[in-house]
């Protein structure tokens, strides 16, 4: 597969209790070439957040860790920033904050993230809502608060990622996307299924749900979700595997769909060129 772009969407690094480089090291030696690295949780990186400067350290670190795989990758890699809608469950459950107290650090957060997308040292930001069963309340305040993720994307002409539940129908999220001023193929729903009616899906690289993305024809991208987290070993996927995934695609036949997946989408997504900058 030399000299096919290969990119894993959506991986977090962990150099201090994690693998780190050593797991960029083992993407690139199976074929990766470029990586969408999204910071940690802020609870894995500092005690406590209290306003958006809280999350800065966890920015910080990140930016340091997406240096350092891109000195060790044939392309490079680039950051995600933003505040994982666990984080309202965090501030509200130890923190103390009632939920509209705890959405606006989350906003916060976001704002200072967008710093650094405006900087040009992040590609963009991360949002969602949870995944999990909760309360109206928290589940309102957390569309709000990526709905205001939507707001800085747009001002910003920047891609957002989303966490969010496990489904094949997120119109109303691309629809509220678009109200702000960004276009939904700006939109991007991490550990996507291969069919998803409304923003970009990034598949976890399952053989099942890859197929049924190739076999659709529409633009996707493809991830790992590997955590780094010594704590969750095997909890996803390994960084081997969309390398070893993109090979088994081209065995398929599949050969359009990777060129989807690893160039015309990142372009279309993030404004990247992953063949120019291999």
């Amino acid at each position: 597969m030399s000299g096919t772009p290969i990119l894993d969407d959506h991986l977090h690094l962990d150099p201090d209790r994690g693998r780190g480089l050593e797991a960029v090291e083992e993407f690139a030696n199976a074929g990766g070439t470029h990586l969408i690295v999204i910071n940690r949780p802020s609870w894995g990186i500092v005690d406590a957040v209290d306003g958006g400067e809280d999350f800065r350290p966890v920015f910080e670190r990140t930016l340091g860790v997406v240096e350092s795989a891109s000195d060790a990758l044939p392309g490079r890699a680039w950051a995600m920033l933003g505040v994982h809608p666990a984080c309202i469950g965090r501030l509200t459950d130890d923190g103390g904050y009632t939920p509209a107290e705890a959405g606006a650090i989350m906003r916060e957060g976001l704002e200072v993230a967008a710093e650094y997308v405006e900087r040009g040292e992040a590609l963009g930001l991360k949002s969602g809502r949870p995944h999990w069963e909760t309360t109206e309340t928290i589940r309102d305040v957390s569309n709000g608060v990526m709905r205001h993720a939507f707001a800085l994307g747009a001002a910003l002409d920047c891609p957002v990622q989303l966490h969010t539940e496990d489904t094949e129908e997120l119109e109303d999220v691309a629809e509220w996307a678009e109200t702000a001023g960004l276009a939904r193929e700006r939109v991007v729903k991490h550990f996507a299924r291969g069919r998803l009616s409304g923003p970009i899906p990034s598949v976890i690289s399952r053989r099942e749900e890859l197929e049924r993305a190739a076999e659709r024809g529409a633009p996707f991208l493809m991830e790992t979700d590997f955590l780094d987290d010594p704590d969750r070993p095997g909890a996803v996927l390994g960084p081997k595997t969309v390398p070893r995934r993109v090979a088994w695609l081209r065995e398929e036949g599949y050969d359009e769909a990777i060129r989807t997946a690893h160039v015309e989408t990142p372009r279309l997504v993030y404004g990247i060129d992953t063949e120019a900058t291999l």
